[in-house]
């Protein structure tokens, strides 16, 4: 097994700075990482690109997170809240649910339309009208109380400098005892005032029928419903659906270049073998990050994880034992299934003797040559029941048809 390994990672460095068998210049060399550095770029900036394609689930239920706020303020004012947020930042909204979707995959969700819809309804003059005439007298309130709390501070100090014996043409303050009542006394008869006014004003904003409407579907639990499990669903799916976009994205790039580089090497085309395997490097890179991301925050791991939750409770723990023991088991199966199927030295020999070429580098050569003279690779074994010279790696030798078992690296 570790000679296999060595072996691979041979022939991977190899192929990756030789050019018919000679090794490549430091300036080229040099030129052809530039090249790689560029194209990897792309490819991230690629698949950024194409995971962002497929609405995400804040773009195809906008107004969830607004709506689940509601749904949890405890405040009794709650109602007045949203409106008056509506009135205030529905006009700084540079563009409504369904433009946002445009150029994406994927909807929006009908009844965020809806929201959206009535909410604009709210921004009418005269509840413009209602809510600053509330905010003037709020302002108003703010304003007496903080008058109000001057006055205690002031007759504090002068009831403390009446029990030091602080003559009253000498105090500090301004203010006397009664007067300071009086102040008091009107200031909390205009809050008093004020605040009722400002019930009313409320009352009649919450009244108007767009108001109406829109606290109606937002108190309807099974519209809310709805829009949660559409979300929570869109949220479980997101992961899955960027990765399957990814993977459609990078799939014809290695395809195309593992294509390029087998007819390069069978035509001989050593800068443009050389070029293609880097690009196959390349595109592979990300496949397999892409490959572990999905494992690690996919459908897969989720279902993983409702398992071990299920059956162990608490010990979520295990789910990174079991990625431990999981992981290399699909690294060795990914391994295997190359190194059998797609490069099975087998499948390549049998091409290549029929096309008279060196069942190493696949140079083409002289069907009576020993040994590749591009590569030095010997072609040849002795069969082990008549013993003439047949080629390695194929099954039956070429002169009595026996089965040829051996393995010969």
């Amino acid at each position: 097994m570790l000679r296999k390994i060595r072996n691979f990672i041979d022939i991977f460095f190899n192929k990756s700075r030789n050019i018919n068998n000679e090794p490549v210049n430091k300036v080229s060399l040099t030129v052809i990482i530039i090249i790689d550095l560029f194209i990897l770029i792309n490819v991230f900036s690629g698949l950024d690109s194409i995971s962002q394609w497929y609405l995400s689930p804040s773009q195809a239920y906008p107004c969830y997170d607004q709506w689940q706020s509601y749904q949890q303020n405890k405040n009794q004012d709650r109602d007045f809240q949203i409106v008056s947020e509506a009135l205030n930042t529905i006009p700084n909204i540079p563009q409504s649910y369904d433009q946002s979707a445009e150029g994406h995959l994927g909807k929006v969700s009908p009844i965020c339309l809806d929201f959206q819809a009535i909410n604009k309804k709210i921004n009418q003059p005269n509840n413009k009208v209602i809510l600053k005439s509330i905010e003037d007298k709020q302002r108003q309130v703010t304003s007496l109380e903080e008058k109000n709390s001057t006055i205690r501070s002031q007759y504090d100090s002068t009831l403390l400098e009446k029990i030091a014996g602080q003559p009253s043409n000498l105090s500090i303050n301004q203010i006397e005892a009664q007067k300071a009542k009086q102040e008091l006394d009107k200031n909390n008869l205009n809050i008093s005032n004020l605040k009722t006014e400002i019930k009313e004003l409320k009352q009649q904003l919450l009244s108007t029928g767009e108001s109406v409407e829109f606290l109606s579907l937002l108190n309807s639990e099974t519209k809310f419903k709805e829009v949660k499990q559409g979300y929570e669903k869109a949220l479980f799916w997101y992961p899955s659906i960027q990765i399957i976009f990814q993977l459609i994205f990078l799939l014809p790039l290695i395809f195309i270049s593992l294509l390029v580089h087998k007819l390069a090497i069978e035509k001989g085309y050593g800068l443009l073998s050389l070029m293609s395997w880097h690009l196959l490097v390349i595109f592979f890179i990300p496949l397999l990050i892409k490959i572990f991301q999905f494992l690690q925050i996919g459908v897969i791991f989720e279902f993983l994880f409702d398992i071990i939750s299920v059956i162990f409770g608490g010990l979520l723990f295990l789910v990174n034992y079991l990625y431990i023991f999981l992981i290399p088991a699909i690294g060795f199966g990914i391994i295997k299934f190359f190194q059998q199927i797609v490069f099975n030295p087998k499948s390549q020999a049998s091409k290549r003797v029929e096309k008279s070429r060196c069942l190493s580098c696949g140079k083409k050569i002289h069907h009576d040559h020993l040994h590749c003279p591009h590569c030095g690779y010997s072609q040849y074994l002795e069969c082990h029941n008549c013993h003439n010279l047949t080629y390695k790696l194929m099954p039956y030798c070429s002169h009595c048809g026996t089965v040829q078992n051996r393995d010969i690296s």
